[in-house]
């Protein structure tokens, strides 16, 4: 049984991380920690977990962190991660980042997107970007694993197969992305009140978001290193997980449904979390957050505006699943070679 241990358990994503732990058949939850709620049992802060486990938070003591646990989760604000890994990579532990902290091979892309200098940038090529569909080989064989932004890995994702193919003029893509309240972490703020947030579609970072340097980062290398311009604007809508991204591409040349449908097959072939979505009946006919809902699936789909031709590819996850520690699980399961559906291959819920 592996040992694993979660720094920074009492937020919504460590909480999505100790439902999906405490249930895996191949690892045992050995260690959760929280500044905030040390001593206190765990289902206090996660109801859901009442009757599931009378595990308590503990206060962060990397010493004990580092003595009971194989494999730590980071799940800690952006910012504290790179100072605590080090002590960590010493160890000899595997860590799995769920932060922002290990995400950009570039050092000088800290300052530019999250105003702040790496302070061990040395550490960052240790690191593998943690999408599955994308670097699975590297993660199999991986100590340390930086998991993607939830924007990020959505919006990649869906634009993937293009990009290899380099079947779109990648210097200039439009991206919207559509989150939910979820996204913005467990403590609250003036925006992230009941009543501000509620019922809102509102823009809150229509330029510059800072997941833009991770899809750069990923498409520009499935393009081998064509040059890539990413526009993203950021909106927060009336839901609660989710997120829907929606990309804007211009085609190179013309394609017909037909072509675009064998590249996504291709590219997507056999990947347990991808369903291609693109249906003529039903009202669910492309992706939409609501179906994907605490499974780790994400759902892709596209529409062909033939008279621009422009592609618009779209893209649905749970943002604390697929966009956290869904597939920061997934990411653990094939670190220790078992399939990589163990712990996750559930059915979303619906309706919610």
């Amino acid at each position: 049984m592996v040992r694993v241990g979660i720094v920074g358990a009492s937020g919504y994503t460590g909480g999505e991380l100790l439902r999906l732990l405490l249930r895996h058949p191949e690892v045992e939850v050995a260690h959760a920690t929280s500044r905030e709620y040390a001593g206190e049992y765990v289902f206090r802060v996660h109801p859901n977990l009442r009757g599931i486990t009378n595990l308590k938070f503990e206060k962060p003591n990397l010493d004990e962190t580092i003595k009971r646990c194989d494999i730590v989760f980071m799940a800690t604000p952006h910012g504290v991660s790179s100072r605590i890994v080090p002590r960590l990579v010493e160890s000899g532990v595997k860590i799995i980042d769920l932060s922002a902290d290990f995400r950009l091979k570039n050092p000088e892309d800290y300052p530019a997107w999250y105003g702040w200098n790496h302070p061990n940038p040395q550490l960052l090529d240790k690191f593998v970007y943690g999408v599955p569909e994308l670097h699975r080989e590297e993660i199999r064989k991986a100590q340390f694993v930086a998991c993607p932004g939830c924007m990020a890995v959505a919006a990649t994702l869906a634009l993937a197969p293009l990009a290899k193919k380099r079947l779109v003029k990648l210097d200039g893509i439009v991206i919207d992305v559509m989150m939910g309240s979820s996204g913005a972490g467990a403590k609250p703020s003036r925006s992230t009140h009941h009543a501000e947030r509620y019922g809102v579609i509102r823009p809150y970072k229509p330029a510059g978001h800072r997941h833009t340097a991770e899809i750069e980062q990923e498409l520009r290398a499935l393009a081998e290193g064509e040059e890539v311009k990413v526009a993203m604007s950021a909106h927060a809508v009336n839901i609660v997980r989710g997120i829907l991204a929606v990309a804007h591409a211009f085609l190179k040349e013309k394609l017909t449904l037909a072509e675009i449908w064998k590249v996504y097959r291709e590219f997507y072939q056999g990947e347990p979390f991808i369903r291609l979505v693109k249906d003529r009946k039903g009202i669910y006919k492309l992706p939409d957050p609501k179906a994907v809902v605490g499974s780790n699936f994400c759902d892709i789909g596209f529409e062909l505006d033939e008279h621009t031709n422009r592609i618009v590819a779209l893209s649905a996850i749970d943002n604390l699943m697929k966009g956290a520690a869904g597939i920061a699980v997934q990411n653990l399961n094939i670190m220790l070679g078992i399939d990589e559906r163990t712990g996750l291959d559930i059915p979303a819920l619906y309706p919610v």
